[in-house]
C-alpha cells in the first residue's frame, strides 16, 4: 500500500454482496472527489465445503438451506436495482474462489496498487458479469494477461501450496479477529458489514 488514505475490505470473489459492496464504494468514491485505496484482505467462504480437488461439497451442513439461498437471491436483486447494477448471476455456489484469492493476494504483495486493482476488478467482473469460473487457473491466467500481468507467472503462483496456506491462514485470522461475514469494511477501527449503501460508507469514513 502507498501512503494514500485507505479503507480495509474483507471479501471473497464468489460473494455477490462483495461485488455489490464494491459498486457502492465506487459510487461513494465518485462523489467524494478523492479516492480511498482498498486494503483488501481475503476471506474464504468455501473453507468448510471445499473438497480435495477444489470442488464444492454441498453435503456439508453449513446451516444454509434452500430458504436461505432464495432470500439471498432476493436481496441480491433488490440491491442490483438499488445500485443500478446489472449482474449475470445472483449466486455463484459452484465456484471455488481460492485460486483467484491466491493470485490476487500475490499481486497485491508484489505489484503496484494500480495493477492489483485492475486484476481485482477483472476477477469480480469475470464472475458477476461474464459467468466465468475463477476456480479455473486458465481463466485466472487469461485475466492476468488481460490486465498486463504475466499469466504464466500467475498460474505458477496458484499452484504454490505455501501461497495457498498463507491465504487460508489470513482468512482464519480474520475470523478470529471477529470478521463473521463479507463484505466487511473497516475504517480507522470502525466496521460496517454487508453491501451497505454509499451514504453509509460516507458516514463510516467521514463521520457524517
Amino acid at each position: 500500500m502507498s501512503d494514500e488514505e485507505s479503507i480495509t475490505i474483507y471479501s471473497d470473489y464468489v460473494c455477490p454482496f462483495c461485488y455489490l459492496g464494491r459498486q457502492s464504494l465506487d459510487q461513494y468514491q465518485a462523489d467524494r472527489g478523492s479516492d480511498l485505496e482498498i486494503d483488501w484482505h481475503p476471506f474464504d467462504l468455501r473453507a468448510d465445503k471445499r473438497g480435495p480437488g477444489g470442488e464444492i461439497d454441498h453435503s456439508v451442513d453449513d446451516g444454509k438451506d434452500e430458504e436461505y439461498y432464495e432470500k439471498a437471491k432476493e436481496n441480491v436483486r433488490r440491491l442490483q436495482e438499488e445500485y443500478g447494477v446489472e449482474m449475470d448471476l445472483d449466486l455463484a455456489t459452484e465456484v471455488d474462489s481460492m485460486p483467484a484469492q491466491v493470485a490476487s493476494h500475490y499481486v497485491k504483495e508484489e505489484y503496484p496498487y494500480e495493477q492489483w486493482l485492475a486484476f481485482d476488478e477483472a476477477i469480480f467482473e469475470a464472475v458477476w458479469q461474464e459467468n466465468r469460473d475463477v476456480g479455473d487457473p486458465d481463466v485466472i491466467a487469461d485475466l492476468a494477461d488481460e490486465v498486463g500481468l504475466d499469466g504464466e507467472e500467475i498460474r505458477d503462483v496458484i499452484e504454490d501450496e505455501d501461497r495457498r496456506e498463507k491465504v487460508q491462514s489470513l482468512s482464519e485470522m480474520a475470523r478470529r479477529q471477529g470478521v463473521s461475514g463479507v463484505p466487511t469494511f473497516v475504517y480507522e477501527g470502525t466496521a460496517a458489514r454487508g453491501a451497505v449503501p454509499p451514504e453509509h460508507l460516507q458516514r463510516l469514513v467521514e463521520g457524517e
